[in-house]
């Protein structure tokens, strides 16, 4: 079965540029995901082929390899590194459910580019699960972080 043109699936005309891409992109994964269409037997498979689409067609290199070379920059793992069909599925993922519910956690559009103070900070600390359930607290070192 031959894939479909990512434009014609995303319903923008090519050449678009790319907020013109998102902004079709969060149309349409809001009107087929398949928990708004659980009517529809086909809406996994729809969502699925829009995910795709918007995965390539908002990546200025993997577009223009699809804009030149269509479907077979990313088949067999043509077209060099990075054009495999795996992609990060989590991040198409998230663009929908930021749009779906980032206003309602505080988020919204222009929350999700600013990082707030000690973002970059990480610290590993390992409890078991019958420390997680009982609600444990552990205090951390600041000076930890700043050797």
């Amino acid at each position: 079965m031959s894939k479909r043109d990512y434009y014609d699936v995303l319903g923008v005309p090519k050449g678009s540029e790319k907020e013109a891409i998102k902004k079709a992109y969060r149309t349409k994964a809001k009107e087929l995901h398949p928990d708004r269409n659980s009517d529809n037997p086909n809406a996994e498979a729809q969502f699925k082929e829009v995910n795709e689409a918007y995965e390539v067609l908002k990546d200025a290199e993997k577009k223009a390899a699809y804009d030149r070379y269509g479907h077979a920059a990313f088949e067999g793992g043509g077209g060099g590194p990075g054009f495999g069909g795996s992609g990060d599925f989590s991040s198409a993922f998230s663009d929908v459910f930021d749009d779906l519910f980032g206003d309602f956690m505080g988020g919204g559009r222009g929350g999700r580019k600013q990082q707030s103070r000690g973002s970059d900070l990480r610290y590993n600390l390992s409890i078991s699960l019958e420390e997680a359930f009982a609600g444990l607290q552990k205090t951390i070192n600041p000076r930890l972080f700043y050797r």
